[in-house]
């Protein structure tokens, strides 16, 4: 038999359980007066195909989101393995967020990361509040993917590497 814990408000016990599951992470960001702003999210979900919607949730009390609400067209970049320190960077508190990150911009003002797995072209279509976060649903106007290239992948509050399984053989 298994036993479950009673949960008590404990945000450790919940960020270490949540960290269980591993995640690829996000890079959202837009130009705004030529300077390159956003952040990074782990929480990202493919929501719809029709219409075409993504999600991710934002700490609520974040002081990025609020400049990159508004904007018409974000950029949602899927890191790649890799991009460890870009995540980093994305993520800090204090200091310029894309030192070291290498990024271009399109002529709607999105902003993705170089090196990518996954680029989205999006604006934002909803938001949710959800405790201390909001889930924001994003519609993609565009996209371009790269299999081929691994995502950056979060697990038990560390950065991992994917690896590939052998084919099955048929017996």
């Amino acid at each position: 038999m298994i036993e479950i814990a009673r949960l008590r408000h404990d945000p450790a016990v919940l960020r270490q359980a949540f960290g269980c599951f591993p995640s690829g992470v996000t890079a959202i960001c837009a130009s705004i007066d030529g300077t390159p702003v956003g952040l990074a999210a782990s929480s990202f979900t493919s929501v719809s195909v029709d219409p075409p919607l993504v999600s991710v949730c934002i700490q609520g009390s974040s002081r990025t989101w609020p400049m990159l609400r508004d904007r018409p067209r974000l950029g949602l970049s899927v890191l790649a393995e890799g991009h460890d320190s870009a995540c980093r960077s994305l993520s800090s508190r204090h200091g310029d967020r894309f030192a070291g990150v290498d990024w271009d911009a399109t002529p709607d003002d999105a902003v993705y990361v170089r090196g990518s797995t996954l680029w989205m072209d999006c604006s934002v279509d909803g938001e949710i509040p959800a405790g201390d976060h909001l889930i924001v649903l994003f519609r993609i106007h565009g996209l371009r993917a790269q299999p081929e290239t691994a995502p950056l992948v979060f697990h038990g509050s560390r950065f991992r590497t994917l690896a590939a399984s052998e084919p099955a053989t048929s017996s």
